[in-house]
């Protein structure tokens, strides 16, 4: 990951705060985003500890202003570097609720983050990837984009949405040099999704069943194909999801 810059959203916490460890770690500078500065500035301080640099903007990434207030910066970051450019479409949340008691605001929360913040973070960060002729976007989909579960009508929506624009932006863009693909995690133990399986023990053990490893994802479990998708080892594989699930995909 070495001369490579990343910036990734929903870096604060969870999943999002472990790829900008791994990355910074593996040799990339980051680009830290999210709504909460706090944590960022605290991640940042672990990551320039390890060497690396590490910008933060906070940004809410429902809102297109927002995501070109965003893309602004982080050209004047990218401008003064000669760095090949990574996009980590992480931010998000999980979100499982009866389709008979979906409302409207829940509907636009979910899809205004998922589907139209990653698509127009893709946009307009992917024209500073076209104009340098490279990048690579890592859009995070779920297995919920392809299997259905209790309570996940709206969320596997959004997530599909993902994998889907996945395929599409990387048809457009590969002539372009922009490699675009997706990881599909299965649950993964973020403090609030292990917090929600505690709390509803007989849904954990059910997911568990469809999970051929016997256990649920850790943040660290993605890393791998993080890394892989955002290095140099990737450039021939654009459009696919890769799905890290433990196994659930191939499970009857």
């Amino acid at each position: 990951m070495d001369g490579r810059l990343a910036v990734i959203t929903g870096a604060s916490e969870g999943i999002g705060r472990a790829f900008a460890l791994a990355f910074s770690r593996a040799g990339a500078d980051v680009v830290l985003v999210a709504r909460g500065r706090e944590n960022l500035l605290r991640l940042q301080h672990e990551v320039e500890a390890s060497g690396r640099k590490a910008h933060v903007i906070v940004a809410d990434l429902s809102r297109v202003d927002a995501i070109a207030s965003l893309a602004d910066g982080v050209s004047t970051i990218f401008k003064d570097e000669e760095k090949e450019l990574i996009l980590l479409n992480n931010a998000g949340f999980a979100f499982t609720k009866p389709a008979l008691e979906v409302t409207e605001e829940d509907w636009d929360r979910v899809l205004d983050l998922h589907a139209k913040g990653t698509f127009f973070s893709s946009q307009f960060i992917g024209r500073l990837m076209i104009d340098r002729g490279y990048g690579k976007i890592i859009n995070l989909s779920s297995t919920w984009s392809a299997s259905t579960d209790m309570g996940k009508s709206t969320y596997g929506v959004a997530k599909a949405a993902v994998s889907y624009m996945t395929s599409a932006l990387s048809s457009e863009w590969a002539p372009l040099g922009v490699r675009v693909n997706a990881i599909a995690p299965t649950a993964t133990l973020s403090e609030n999704t292990r917090r929600h399986m505690q709390e509803n023990p007989e849904r954990a053990e059910r997911l568990l069943k469809r999970i051929k490893l016997g256990r649920f994802a850790e943040p660290s479990d993605l890393i791998g194909a993080a890394i892989f998708l955002a290095s140099a080892a990737s450039d021939f594989i654009t459009g696919q999801t890769l799905f890290v699930d433990g196994g659930w995909q191939g499970a009857s």
